[in-house]
Order: C-alpha cells, then structure tokens, then sequence
C-alpha cells in the first residue's frame, strides 16, 4: 500500500470512529448551570447535582433557591441570567415565564400541605389531625407559614386554613386562625420556618410533606379535602382564593386553590443550553432526579407531562422521550 493511500485509510477509519462516538463524548461537557428553584426543593436538588456533576466533571451547577415567585421575578423582572427555573407551583412558570422567557412547562412532581412541630412544640402529645385547629387558636401558641407574595407553600397554607372552614363547617374558623398568627410569624421562604421550629421559637409552622420527611419533623397528615395533594378533590381546592401581589406595583391577582403540583422549564436564553439540557434530561430519568424525589417524599411525576402536543414539540430532543401529553 502507498504512502498516500495508508494516509488515506486512516483518515477515513478516524471519520468512522467519529460517527460512531456518541456526541456527549466528542463534545464534553463543562461551565456552570444556574438553576433557581423552590425553597422546597433544597435537599433533593442537592443530591441531583451531585450525582449530575459526577457524571460531568466539568460542569459546575450554581442553585439558587427562595420563594418560586421570587424566583421567577429575578428572571422576569430583575433579568438575572439563569439556566433552568423549578418551580413549587408550575402556574408560577405560566404566569411569570412562558411564552416570553420559556417556551415550554414540565409538570414533574407533586406535594402535600402538613402542619408540622416537634417535641418541644406546646400540646405536641395532643395535636392530631381532628384538633389541629383549636390547638392553632389557642393562646400562647405560635405558629406560621411562608409569604404568600413571594412563596407558594405561603398561600397554599392560608387556602388550607380557608379549606378547613369549610370542610369542618365552622364559620369563622378561617378569621379565628389568623387572629391568633401575628405579621412576624410570616417569613419569606417555608425552609426558614424549620429553623424556627428546631430551636423552639415556632410551636408549627406549615410545610410540604417532602419538607417534613427530609428534616425530620413531626407532622399532622390532614385530610385529603383540604392538604391541596389530591388532584382528585381539585373541585373542592376550587373553592379557596389567596390575593398576591402582581407584576406591576399595586396590582394584584387571584391565586386559586389546586392540588399541588411542581414545574421545571428549560429558559429560552439559558447561557451553557448544551448541560442544562443534559441537567433536566437527568432531574426528568425515572431512574434518576425523578426516583431521588420519590425516596424523599415528593411523589413524582412518571414520567413527566405537559399539557398539549404543541408544548410537547417545542421540548429539546433529549427530553422528548421523557415527556408524555397529559393535562
């Protein structure tokens, strides 16, 4: 064989090689992922990233977490640069992102309301899921929940005590709750009430079941009328509203009860699109983020749904196969 067509034949067995070499390989992937996300989200996000940056060295997941609409400001409004937005309620995304920031909304995961204490808690040997609401009223006990301007798990938790006036059919309950809970007891972020209720300062405060599990907190299972975590009872959930602050300075708008239900979205501007795709094409792996949210209580979504064809076809090839149509 000649000089030239030895030359020949190793080019085109390198080309071969290449075709052959899955792209992930050819082109490795590196640089940091910012991805904001639900104060609820904290612990499970940070094993998911763990494992996602062991299986790329090279990138550098940065998370941000705080309220979902807090969040979702910081991009819509603020115009901070991010690469992946989760969200503790995906009509956040709806609302603040799509279509002018994300083109699509992947519901992945699902929660509860709990009321959750500890030992130190006054009458923690007496609350249970039929006294729960006198022990809340009485006085001397502090309680609280997150902000329901910047925090989902805020106004769900005022919609459970709405819910809990009507399901237990006691007029006046509603008002009576928020009578014995000062302004003070209202913090920005559900996850900074755990603190508050591990040192003693806070007798309950209301958290996601997952919250719960992943700190090791006692927790009053409510009845399923008014926990906000069966998609089943969403006719009764209708029946709660919660007035939040809009977009614009002194507008506001109508938060209507729902079961709960999380969202991911893929920002259409996302700096390094290449690993934040790889990132949500793991978070969405039944096998992956979706199981790690199953061990620590939030149920997932198996396998993951958006809500119409059109939403399905604008998905990045690599979660396409990961996605179903579901409303």
């Amino acid at each position: 064989m000649s000089t030239f067509r030895f030359f020949l034949a190793a080019v085109l067995s390198l080309a071969a090689l290449a075709v052959l070499v899955p792209t992930t390989a050819r082109c490795e992937l590196s640089g940091k992922v910012v991805i904001f996300h639900a104060g609820s989200l904290s612990v499970p996000f940070a094993t998911i990233e763990k494992n996602f940056e062991a299986m790329h060295p090279k990138v550098d997941v940065q998370r941000e977490a705080g309220g979902s609409t807090k969040m979702a400001r910081l991009i819509s409004e603020v115009g901070k640069p991010a690469d992946i937005m989760a969200s503790a309620d995906y009509v956040v995304i709806d609302k603040s992102l799509v279509p002018k920031f994300a083109a699509v909304n992947i519901r992945f995961a699902s929660n509860q309301l709990v009321l959750c204490y500890t030992d130190q808690s006054k009458f923690a040997k007496e609350v249970n899921a039929d006294n729960w609401y006198d022990i809340l009223t009485r006085k001397g006990v502090v309680w609280g929940h997150s902000d329901p301007n910047l925090d989902p798990c805020g106004y769900r938790s005022v919609m459970v005590l709405q819910l809990a006036e009507k399901f237990y059919k006691k007029p006046g309950l509603y008002q009576k709750l928020l009578d014995n809970r000062p302004m003070e007891n209202v913090r920005p972020k559900s996850v900074e009430l755990v603190a508050l209720l591990q040192s003693g300062n806070m007798d309950y405060a209301w958290e996601y079941l997952s919250v719960a599990v992943q700190h090791g907190l006692k927790y009053v299972v409510l009845d399923d009328h008014i926990n906000l975590g069966n998609y089943a009872y969403d006719d009764f959930y209708k029946q709660a509203k919660v007035q939040v602050t809009g977009k614009e300075p002194g507008t506001f708008i109508d938060r209507v009860g729902a079961s709960v239900t999380y969202g991911v979205t893929l920002l259409k501007d996302a700096p390094n699109r290449a690993a934040a795709e790889a990132f949500m094409a793991y978070l969405l792996d039944p096998k992956g983020g979706l199981a790690i949210l199953k061990d620590m209580g939030q149920p997932p979504f198996v396998p993951a749904r958006v809500p119409n064809q059109a939403m399905h076809d604008a998905l990045p090839a690599a979660l396409k196969a990961l996605v179903e149509v579901k409303n």
